[in-house]
């Protein structure tokens, strides 16, 4: 992870001061970092005396982060043209309009970019901090936080943990190259955060209708590539018969992950009739970002995402002969 230079940070407080009020928001389906990072950069600009709204498209279908639900708005307010040319836009975890969903027309803005993505591209007029070696938006923040505003709060450092901690899967992603993360980590101990309250916050109260569309989801599991790759999925039916609320894929992942000669997992769900959305964890060298990119998705090396048109029957063949090329 490189750290925070006084040129970026600089770079965000002018932004910043150049505007009167902004409008902070992160991708559709948000998760914890996309969350954190949003609300880390409010509590930056709350130091600033500067107005703000957090803006998300949801659904906040995660439980981990529903409690966050009431502090956004899914569609941007009316403004005045005027009004307009005096907001920032500022986008969390995220470097494309298309990825933020339907909540208003976001064109136009004078827009600034904290990213971590390796897949990220801000688009023509975008001023940016994208920094792909950086295991969560979260932690581009904190340090933004503590150039601009000072030493975290507890308030502060307990939303920057979580997302951190939820982008990491509680240090499980993190190499034998993280010391800089580990300092930043630290930090917020130092503030006050504790990392068993916030385990139990991340990986407890699950819905018990949760385990019973984990066993269905592992039913549905087969292996291609010579076994290397596991892709299991969920149709219309199985959303209808167990609901929404608090999927748990990260042990979905975590079970096919630990499987001898396994190196990729991919969950692919039918959201509507027309519209799938897949999901990509994989191990060492393998790099699902690429992969999802071919779909419209991206993401990380190792996680990535994507959404996209289409039917389980067809998509997910057309999934497999992708990992059939990469992988040899």
């Amino acid at each position: 992870m490189k750290i925070i230079t006084q040129e970026q940070i600089e770079s965000l407080k002018s932004f910043i001061n150049s505007h009167e009020q902004f409008l902070v928001t992160g991708h559709k389906d948000p998760d914890g970092d996309c969350i954190s990072s949003c609300l880390g950069t409010s509590l930056i600009l709350e130091a600033l005396h500067k107005k703000y709204i957090l803006v998300n498209a949801g659904p906040f279908k995660r439980t981990e982060i529903k409690k966050y639900h009431d502090k956004f708005v899914d569609t941007i307010p009316f403004m005045t043209q005027e009004e307009r040319n005096q907001t920032g836009l500022i986008l969390n975890d995220c470097s494309e309009l298309l990825r933020i969903g339907e909540v208003g027309d976001l064109k136009g803005f004078d827009t600034f970019i904290i990213d971590h993505h390796k897949t990220s591209e801000p688009f023509v007029g975008a001023k940016s901090i994208i920094d792909p070696s950086s295991p969560a938006a979260s932690c581009l923040v904190q340090m933004l936080y503590e150039g601009i505003v000072g030493p975290l709060t507890k308030e502060a450092s307990d939303i920057l943990f979580f997302g951190f901690c939820t982008d990491t899967g509680f240090f499980r992603f993190l190499r034998n190259d993280s010391c800089e993360v580990f300092d930043l980590v630290s930090r917020m101990i130092k503030a006050g955060s504790n990392p068993n309250n916030m385990y139990d916050i991340i990986t407890g109260g699950k819905p018990y209708s949760t385990r019973k569309l984990l066993g269905i989801h592992l039913s549905h599991a087969e292996r291609y590539c010579n076994g290397r790759v596991v892709l299991t999925y969920e149709t219309l039916e199985d959303t209808r018969k167990y609901g929404t609320e608090g999927r748990d894929s990260d042990t979905l992942y975590q079970s096919f992950l630990s499987c001898d000669g396994v190196e990729a997992v991919v969950f692919v769900r039918q959201e509507t009739e027309f519209s799938c959305t897949a999901g990509f964890r994989s191990k060492n060298d393998v790099d699902v970002s690429a992969i999802a990119a071919k779909f419209g998705g991206g993401g990380h090396k190792n996680a990535a995402g994507m959404s996209t048109e289409g039917k389980l029957d067809t998509l997910i063949p057309a999934i497999c002969k992708e990992f059939a090329r990469v992988l040899g």
